[in-house]
């Protein structure tokens, strides 16, 4: 690199800028030549051709997101707590400088992200930690943040994710006491069948834990009161009375799923793929936690295997609609029907990464479609969110078919929200993302597509 070209790529570090070539220290170390092996063990078992476009680097970028996100292995805590404690005169055992108790330091909404261990799918937590300084000692704030993400960056539950939180901290910093709360959304652990059956399903499940240190380990200290007071000032609810039962033995959809063992000619090769995944990522697949987590994940991916495309299209032709016709007549009186919020899950083809979200249906009609016909819809929609897929694609996809069942004026939006935004080093959490395909009467009329849009409900409104 010219000294021109490195001066260019240090200021765009500086300014925060993330490049995909930060990324390349990864590429020829074994751990991630083992992972691309085995990510292409995967993708054939799916009955994918590794080769075709979209597909060629997917190895190596679930390497590269996989060693990103499971960083926190080859990173100590107690490293990043030493380097950052500072004196601070009137704090000594707690007691302050006027002989009042130590004041209480927080830091709320730390946004996390980590890989469930119970089946490798990702997970977001938002955390709130506080301390109580003692000895005369404060730590950067900024480690608070850093220490959490350290033991976020390991393949985790979320109670033992606070603990960790907490115990590093209260050996780091030896205050007062330390308390950690964790807020974790585990997205469902759909399959085809299930969604077939209850097109409804759909969100998050949500587990509230928390961890208590010193002068918070009595879950009733006064000094919980005090510090849930504080989050709840700025928004953040947290029942006490639920604090006591937060401790879950297990929350991943994965352990509540169908016991029955997915099958097939490629299944035992994958699920040896998987344990040379959590091998190389500095796991012990044999940790008794571990053990059921590849043939959990490789359930999970066998959703989303390559399907029989013509098959299932001969399917959504037989069941074609044609409202436009009345006594064989085109009518002249058509006006836009909608289908809002179909719910969906599919997988990213570049990262093995899921994503959902909802798919909006507008269409030129002179009827409203029969709840017949929705299902239909609401079937067709997972079919093409069941694989690997780009969302641009799946739009596209679903505008098409959809064309072809409502008579060719149709108009598509799917919003979504990828994993690959919080993982990887991005992290950019409460990103989503929408896309539109038009067809037909919409691609030339823009009131058309404005009244459509208008009808599409806000998040909070919470239409159909």
């Amino acid at each position: 690199m010219g000294a021109l070209d490195e001066g260019h790529f240090n200021e765009e570090l500086q300014n925060g800028v993330e490049l995909d070539c930060l990324d390349l220290g990864f590429e020829d170390q074994p751990e991630t030549v083992a992972i691309e092996d085995a990510v292409k063990v995967l993708l054939q078992g799916l009955g994918e051709d590794i080769n075709r476009e979209g597909l060629k680097k997917t190895p190596l970028r679930v390497a590269k997101a996989l060693r990103e996100g499971t960083k926190g292995y080859k990173q100590k805590a107690k490293d990043i707590v030493q380097s950052a404690l500072f004196p601070e005169v009137g704090l000594d055992d707690a007691v302050g400088h006027a002989g009042g108790a130590g004041g209480l330091v927080i830091v709320r909404d730390l946004d996390l992200f980590s890989y469930c261990e119970s089946c490798l799918l990702p997970f977001q937590v938002k955390c709130q930690i506080g301390y109580v300084p003692s000895g005369q000692r404060v730590v950067g704030l900024s480690k608070l943040s850093r220490v959490a993400d350290v033991f976020a960056k390991r393949l985790q539950d979320p109670q033992r994710l606070a603990d960790e939180i907490c115990s590093a901290l209260h050996n780091g910093i030896k205050p007062a006491g330390v308390a950690v709360i964790l807020q974790c959304s585990h997205m469902q652990f759909p399959n085809v069948e299930s969604l077939f059956l209850d097109s409804s399903r759909q969100g998050l499940v949500k587990a509230l834990v928390h961890s208590g240190s010193g002068v918070f380990e009595n879950n009733f200290a006064d000094v919980w009161d005090d510090f849930l007071s504080l989050l709840k000032f700025r928004g953040i609810n947290v029942d006490k009375t639920r604090m006591k039962d937060s401790k879950q033995q297990c929350w991943c959809p994965s352990q509540y799923s169908s016991s029955a063992e997915v099958t097939g000619p490629a299944v035992p090769g994958m699920v040896t793929a998987v344990t040379s995944i959590l091998s190389s990522l500095g796991e012990d697949p044999s940790r008794e936690e571990l053990v059921r987590t590849p043939s959990r994940f490789v359930k999970w991916l066998m959703n989303f295997q390559n399907a029989n495309l013509e098959m299932k299209l001969n399917a959504f032709a037989c069941g074609r609609m044609d409202p436009l016709k009345q006594n064989g007549e085109v009518s002249l009186h058509k006006q836009i029907y909608t289908v809002l919020n179909i719910s969906f899950w599919s997988q990213c083809e570049h990262h093995l990464l899921p994503f959902h979200g909802v798919v909006h249906i507008g269409y030129y009609s002179a009827e409203e479609i029969t709840p017949a016909s929705k299902s239909l819809l609401q079937s067709m929609v997972h079919f093409y969110g069941f694989k690997l897929q780009v969302q641009e694609r799946l739009t596209r996809q679903i505008a098409e078919t959809a064309s072809s069942l409502l008579g060719g004026d149709v108009m598509v939006v799917v919003e979504a929200n990828h994993n690959c935004m919080i993982s990887r080093g991005i992290e950019k959490f409460g990103s989503s993302t929408a896309t539109i395909a038009v067809l037909g009467l919409f691609s030339s009329d823009p009131a058309a597509r404005a009244k459509f849009l208008q009808n599409i409900p806000s998040p909070a409104s919470g239409g159909s």
